[in-house]
């Protein structure tokens, strides 16, 4: 443990930040699940988009946030498309 009083601050923060980051991956991880829902469920093309849509939205805050790297937002959303326009051409 740290002695030192600004020590003792920086492991405050670090812990809220990561908190904080814990949050918004667990909020990613949610939107995306409901869009792969949505198509399991076959549901209508339309919600599907707009759900998609949801997704990227967040998948950029997150990344522009530092807590995803942006490689990794351009694959997890390149995934959901890929899969979304799967659906929309078996319609």
């Amino acid at each position: 443990m740290p002695r030192i009083k600004s020590a003792k601050k920086r492991v405050a923060v670090t812990e809220r930040n990561r908190l904080r980051n814990v949050a918004y991956r667990s909020s990613v991880k949610t939107a995306i699940k409901r869009v792969l829902q949505a198509i399991t469920a076959h549901e209508s093309s339309a919600d599907v988009t707009t759900l998609q849509r949801k997704a990227d939205g967040l998948i950029d805050r997150v990344t522009l946030k530092g807590i995803f790297h942006k490689n990794k937002a351009a694959r997890l959303k390149s995934r959901l498309a890929k899969k979304v326009n799967a659906l929309k051409k078996a319609a």
